[in-house]
């Protein structure tokens, strides 16, 4: 009689914070309500679910394995130590594409601040571990957008070389710190579903259902 293993599932959440001295830092307005809500419906499908977030006012969801990060560069780290081992990827962090070339040992004092920063561009986490995905291996992007959110997606699904990617608006009104979301969820095979307008909560459990089907 052969046991069936559970999904294991690899799921980011959240913003990064980049450093410009330890007081001080640059980030942008992801909850990470998304992921966990993701990790939840994950969760409650069977599957065996590891969550790598960033800072968060959020609870720790039962039942699903929790490793906290603040910056890009450990977030690539607990997801490239995690990615080996898993059948599905959703990366649905929000992580901060610079960080500042210097940043300062102690806090800056007012006098002194530099009101010109130069900053350099941080690791490209989604396309650094797709690159080496395995074909048993299935990787789902999230592409938080202010305009023309599909046609990015579609661009970022190819440049990335994913599975899916998930279109999100996050204009004025979108998905950040709302608990509310819409979701197009686009296929390599260029064909597409919506999930939405609906709490987040009900969002990804559509998501995880469709996935699932997917991936049978």
């Amino acid at each position: 009689m052969s046991i069936t293993q559970p999904v294991r599932c690899l799921i980011t959440a959240g913003p990064t914070r980049e450093w410009l001295d330890p007081v001080r830092f640059i980030t942008n307005p992801s909850s990470g309500k998304m992921g966990y809500a993701i990790a939840e419906a994950a969760r409650d499908l069977g599957w065996a679910v590891e969550l790598v977030s960033g800072p968060v006012a959020l609870a720790a969801p039962e039942g699903v394995e929790l490793e906290k990060v603040v910056t890009g560069t450990e977030m690539l780290a607990a997801v490239q130590k995690r990615f080996p081992q898993c059948d599905v990827l959703i990366k649905t962090a929000a992580v901060c594409d610079m960080r500042p070339k210097q940043t300062a040992a102690h806090k800056v004092k007012k006098g002194d601040i530099s009101f010109t920063v130069e900053f350099e561009p941080t690791a490209d986490i989604l396309k650094t571990v797709a690159a080496g995905k395995q074909p048993s291996q299935t990787v789902v992007g999230f592409a938080a957008e202010t305009r023309d959110v599909e046609d990015y997606a579609r661009k970022k699904l190819v440049a990335k070389n994913l599975d899916f990617i998930c279109a999100n608006s996050v204009a004025q009104g979108g998905a950040f710190e709302s608990d509310f979301n819409e979701i197009a969820l686009i296929s390599k095979d260029g064909s597409s579903v919506k999930f939405g307008p609906a709490s987040k909560a009900e969002v990804a459990r559509q998501l995880v259902a469709k996935l699932a089907k997917l991936l049978l």
